[in-house]
């Protein structure tokens, strides 16, 4: 298959093949976040955004593994690198709990490992002043670790903050922080203390608000976070205003709240950036990554983590050293290829071609994004769902 010239060919969807893997797929497997028949063949050609089912049909896959495939299928440099991959025990590791060595010393090491992968982390997040990762096995653990060293460095720890339309993760720490789908918080019960405002110029407001002296109900000394996506994701790819994060960004320096900047859909480059804070003057005392990034990341400085041991979730398989070398030659990849650039030029591209349809046809009634992170709002769900 190549690239440049192959082309989708769908028959029908799904096809006889297709349906018996998702038939197959259903008789034991909870089906809760089944959403889409959509079902990749990886034993057939795949390559760049297109990948093949069962039944032939190549498709074009704009959703790139929600975001958790910033190379496409088959990238040839990230495959070229891998071939060494075989001389590694393929034993998932308990990464927080030994060390590992990848062969000689640190800087004549023959394959990365997850120490050279939070050394490259602090390099890319020292603008930020941030010097120490955390790695876990996902983006909801990144979560759950932010909030605790946030909740375990504040003096009386009793509220968050978050946002309308947020998604942070699906473990019950992360779950509280949501605002995007009620369906993820029904009956479950939540952290205490969590407070949403507007994810909005109107929400500076409600957040000075809360946090006033004299009637706000939220005491500065005792709110542990404010929890944020620079691009949110799951709530509908909403892009914030420079002049809304900026005064974000200046109340929580007004009231010492750390931020914690989410970016585990946004980062490692979607958006043009490394890291989608970097368009703003967001300024965030912790960063949270995964999907790209092939682990979960928990990044801040120093001083915010405990050093009490065994404070932290060390868990089985965080820093998993497969995981670690995938996404340490993944961010090796997009540096190089300047695939940066490449986000900001395609996400400009294709919005700008989006809003000219958009002019002709009615049912498109938004077209938003940043980079590669880019959306289109139909009028009506089930317009949404038929197209």
């Amino acid at each position: 298959m190549d690239r440049d010239s192959v082309e989708p060919t769908v028959t029908s969807l799904p096809g006889p093949k297709a349906s018996e893997w998702v038939e197959y797929h259903q008789s034991t497997a909870a089906t809760s976040t089944y959403v889409y028949e959509f079902v990749w063949d990886i034993t057939k050609d795949a390559v760049g955004p297109f990948c093949t089912d069962p039944d032939g049909n190549v498709l074009l896959d704009f959703t790139s593994h929600v975001a958790a495939a910033p190379l496409g299928y088959n990238n040839p440099e990230l495959r070229s690198r891998l071939d060494d991959l075989d001389l590694v025990d393929p034993m998932k590791i308990a990464g927080q709990d030994f060390y590992v060595s990848t062969g000689g010393s640190p800087e004549t090491a023959s394959l990365p490992g997850p120490a050279h992968l939070m050394d490259r982390l602090t390099d890319l997040t020292d603008h930020y002043g941030l010097d120490t990762v955390f790695l876990s096995n996902s983006g909801a653990e990144a979560v759950e670790n932010a909030i605790k060293i946030c909740y375990d460095a504040c003096e009386t720890p009793k509220y968050g903050i978050t946002f309308d339309g947020a998604f942070h993760g699906r473990t019950l720490g992360a779950l509280s922080l949501n605002r995007s789908k009620s369906v993820h918080r029904r009956k479950f019960p939540e952290v205490s203390g969590i407070h949403d405002v507007p994810y909005s110029m109107a929400g500076l407001e409600t957040l000075r608000d809360k946090l006033d002296d004299t009637h706000g109900h939220l005491p500065a000394d005792q709110v542990a976070f404010l929890i944020l996506e620079p691009v949110q994701g799951e709530g509908g790819y909403h892009v914030p205003s420079e002049a809304f994060m900026r005064e974000v960004q200046a109340i929580c320096d007004e009231h010492d709240i750390p931020v914690i900047a989410d970016e585990i859909q946004s980062g490692v480059g979607r958006t043009g950036e490394l890291w989608a804070s970097d368009h703003y003057d967001l300024e965030p005392d912790v960063i949270t990554s995964a999907k790209a990034l092939r682990v979960g990341a928990t990044v801040a400085n120093e001083a915010l983590f405990p050093d009490t041991e065994a404070r932290l979730s060390s868990t089985w398989g965080a820093g998993d050293i497969l995981a670690s070398i995938q996404g340490t030659l993944t961010l090796d990849v997009i540096q190089e290829q300047d695939l940066m650039a490449n986000a900001t030029e395609k996400g400009t591209r294709f919005r700008s071609d989006l809003s000219r349809l958009a002019e002709r046809t009615p049912c498109l009634t938004d077209v938003r994004g940043l980079g590669l992170m880019t959306a289109v709002e139909f009028d009506t769900k089930d317009r949404r769902d038929e197209v």
